[in-house]
């Protein structure tokens, strides 16, 4: 793509709108900006799109959004009329442009004779997913960045079971986006036109009543839970404020406490900068608030309430932070152990997490005789076990995460649910405190039983060209040469998922085995400019275990730091 071409067309096009033309008059003369929202088209893959809001081919934009629309609405067109008749349920959360995004959306649709179901406000990511399989849909859209920096925008594209398309769809949609030679040729009709005609519906709070309903029937324990637990929550000025105080409320826990600086929509994020919970850092308010109220334990959920993060307050009064693989480990212990004891497990019961997920809770599966499935990266590949058990009927979907925080218990959303594991952290807390315990007592128990599992995530961010460049250099280079040996743990296996018969289609990934049990693995983000390094090491004690995480990252970072 000649960059400087594709600026000059927009810039001088009267087609585009004014503001977006101004913007670009903006950056004249400053050729690394201009290189930068131009040099490429946003991608659109299995996550959709996500990039910087603003004017440009590489940006997040009325029009790159109308152009990844009408690619899904031709998708949708060519499984004729019925498909379309069935529609699209469109959700937003409370980025900038969000709700822009998604009437755009809804728009273009309906100009396609696509029947559209809109919600009538910001909604949690796992409500979309609920709605595509209450209305039946045969696709969806949730614009969301989920927990990117404020900057950020995304569109994710859903399938009628309710999961992220797969590379099937996105690849017909990424033709379908092809062959649209210029933006004058999306289809387009006017929002309230569509609503008078029939086409866009909007759904609200009778969804909500029913997604509730189905959550609460989740339930392990009620009795034999403290409902007196003291739990702080910050929904991160994001969308699981409404639903996560209300599902814990209708649990009746009775100690809830909102961290009131983040209570409230910010597309800004003002108090909290980056709204990931899987960073520690995003909890400060929450413990501020914690040590005043004397909480148990601290629950924050993302901007879009797709992922849960959790802290625990320690015999010391401090909170300790539990990353996504510690708490899929005790929410696996908690869902089999109590189901076991209740007589009420499936026999042919599967738990599902990704490749770069940590092993412990494999460790807790194998002593319920529960059998663990492993997928790529990316929720839609473990709500698509779901998927493919609700046809073959051969196992059983009952818990699937990643470390990323991500965690979902049942089929009702075939995605990662915050509102769900939200009342799942809360009941579990409220259990093991009836029995004098906290979630760290029983993380020891975990440890003392299956060994110290530990782990580690190094995320190297590379932005631009440059950086998607150095990137492959630095797979190139691994791929080519292995480390063979680090302290005293030697190469085991090596797994190539780009090139090895994993069972699993192709991935950018490659997975390096210890003759320990400890491994790391190496993945370009499908959705940042980064490149991730998934340390875990099996260690008889925590100095064992931190020490073996200390050596893996030395020598994988001197590795990647030695490839310019």
């Amino acid at each position: 793509m000649d960059y400087k071409k594709v600026y000059e067309e927009w810039l001088n096009n009267d087609f585009f709108d004014s503001e977006t033309r101004k913007e670009l008059e903006s950056i004249k003369g400053n050729e690394e900006e201009i290189q930068d929202r131009f040099y490429q088209s946003l991608e659109f893959g299995t996550a959709g799109l996500r990039g910087k809001i603003g004017a440009g081919t590489n940006r997040m934009n009325q029009y790159t959004v109308a152009e990844a629309t009408q690619g899904l609405a031709t998708t949708i067109l060519a499984r004729g009329k019925e498909a379309a008749e069935k529609g699209v349920a469109i959700a937003y959360d409370v980025r900038h442009f969000s709700k822009e995004f998604a009437e755009i959306t809804a728009s273009v649709l309906a100009a396609n004779g696509i029947k559209v179901y809109l919600s009538d406000d910001i909604r949690p990511t796992p409500v979309l997913s609920y709605a595509i399989r209450h209305f039946k849909t045969i696709s969806g859209v949730m614009v969301t960045a989920s927990h990117n920096p404020r900057e950020y925008n995304g569109y994710k594209a859903y399938w009628k079971e309710g999961s992220q398309i797969l590379d099937d769809i996105a690849d017909e949609i990424l033709d379908n986006i092809g062959k649209i030679k210029n933006y004058s040729e999306i289809k387009n009709m006017d929002l309230q036109e569509a609503i008078d005609k029939g086409l866009v519906v909007y759904f609200g709070e009778e969804l909500d009543n029913l997604y509730i309903k189905d959550m609460l029937s989740l339930t392990i324990n009620d009795e034999e839970v403290d409902k007196d637990i003291k739990i702080v929550y910050s929904p991160l000025n994001g969308t699981g404020n409404k639903l996560v105080r209300r599902i814990l409320k209708e649990r009746e826990f009775n100690n809830i406490y909102i961290v009131k600086e983040q209570e409230s929509p910010d597309p800004d994020f003002t108090t909290v900068g980056y709204p990931n919970p899987e960073d520690p850092k995003a909890f400060k308010y929450s413990i501020e608030l914690g040590k005043e109220v004397g909480a148990d334990i601290l629950i924050a959920t993302d901007p879009d309430a797709d992922r849960t993060a959790v802290e625990v307050r320690d015999k010391n009064g401090e909170y300790v932070f539990l990353n996504g693989n510690k708490i899929g480990a005790l929410l696996i212990n908690y869902i089999l152990s109590e189901r076991h004891r209740k007589n009420n497990l499936p026999e042919n019961s599967v738990v599902v997490k990704s490749i770069v997920t940590g092993d412990l809770g494999t460790r807790i599966a194998e002593k319920y005789n529960v059998e663990m499935i492993e997928t790529l990266t990316g929720f839609k590949n473990v709500s698509g076990k779901a998927n493919e058990y609700d046809i073959t009927g051969e196992k059983t979907f009952l818990f699937g995460f990643e470390e990323s925080i991500g965690y979902n218990y049942g089929t009702f959303v075939r995605d990662k649910d915050a509102v769900n594991s939200a009342m799942m952290i809360a009941e579990m807390a409220g259990f093991y405190k009836k029995q004098g315990k906290t979630l760290l007592d029983i993380l020891e128990e975990l440890f003392n039983t299956y060994g110290v599992y530990n782990e580690r995530l190094i995320s190297i961010t590379l932005e631009g060209l440059d950086g998607q460049a150095r990137i492959k250099r630095i797979m190139d280079e691994f791929r080519r040469e292995a480390i063979k040996e680090i302290g005293n743990i030697k190469l085991d296996k090596t797994i190539d998922y780009l090139v090895d018969d994993t069972g699993m289609p192709k991935s950018n990934v490659l997975k390096y085995y210890f003759d320990d049990n400890s491994w790391y693995a190496l993945r370009p983000s499908g959705t940042e400019p980064k490149i991730k390094v998934y340390i875990y090491s099996v260690g008889k004690t925590k100095e064992d275990s931190e020490e073996k995480l200390d050596i893996i990252e030395k020598a994988t970072r001197g590795r990647i730091d030695s490839i310019k």
